[in-house]
């Protein structure tokens, strides 16, 4: 998969939800629009794309996009805009639209991609021949258990 390719598909869908975020429902400027988009599609491309998925997975890698998206707008957007409003909504709503757009651009990857993710490689987590029951019993006195066998002894004799 060409790497062009999957940052372009990136940048243009983090446009797209930053104009509907931030720019269609408040005042952002286009400046705004791109520096987030930039911001996020770098960030999310190197941490998302070439760490996280290959190791954990598509819906992992969601869900770190959507964090991202979110708290990137949300510090950052703490310091450029005035509107506290502006700031909640637009990281929700940019968030979202990001994080659907990210599904499918990660089922793009991962169809092209013809390298076995290693979550795939590893097998389940717990070994079912390794998952041992819970024992309980009651503490004796050890005074009372060398007594009995004290009393065993000699009956034996």
């Amino acid at each position: 998969m060409n790497h062009a390719t999957i940052l372009l598909i990136k940048f243009v869908s983090c446009l797209i939800a930053f104009g509907i975020g931030l720019d269609l429902f408040f005042d952002a400027t286009i400046v705004d629009i791109v520096s987030f988009s930039l911001f996020v599609t770098i960030v999310s491309y190197a941490v998302g794309e070439l760490v996280i998925l290959p190791q954990l997975g598509k819906r992992a890698a969601a869900v770190a996009d959507f964090l991202l998206t979110y708290l990137s707008v949300w510090v950052f957007g703490s310091f450029l805009f005035e509107s506290y409003l502006q700031v909640a909504w637009g990281s929700i709503i940019s968030a979202v639209i990001i994080t659907g757009a990210e599904v499918f651009v990660h089922l793009f990857v991962a169809e092209r991609q013809n390298t076995p993710s290693l979550s795939r490689s590893r097998g389940p987590a717990l070994n079912s021949r390794l998952a041992f029951g819970t024992e309980m019993a009651e503490e004796e006195n050890l005074k009372d258990v060398s007594n009995t066998l004290k009393r065993n002894e000699e009956n034996k004799k």
